[in-house]
């Protein structure tokens, strides 16, 4: 599983060294995206955090929210 592990991390030095540099902001931010996605939150930081965006004004309509799927 290491080798395995090691193999996919050469693999993605060689993605982010191959990326021109003026994009590595938003490279990591779909990184940072992809692995908050995966992971799971305990419920109660779960809802902390979106509380806490909802208090700061973090928060999009929900027309938007629904943009792009195809529901039927």
């Amino acid at each position: 599983m290491a080798s395995q592990a090691s193999t996919y991390e050469k693999q993605l030095v060689r993605e982010i060294e191959a990326t021109p540099k003026e994009y590595w902001p938003n490279l990591l931010q779909l990184i940072r995206l992809f692995r908050e996605t995966v992971e799971l939150k305990p419920a109660a930081a779960s809802f902390r955090q979106g509380w806490k965006e909802a208090q700061s004004g973090q928060t999009r309509p929900i027309t938007e929210l629904w943009d792009g799927i195809d529901a039927e």
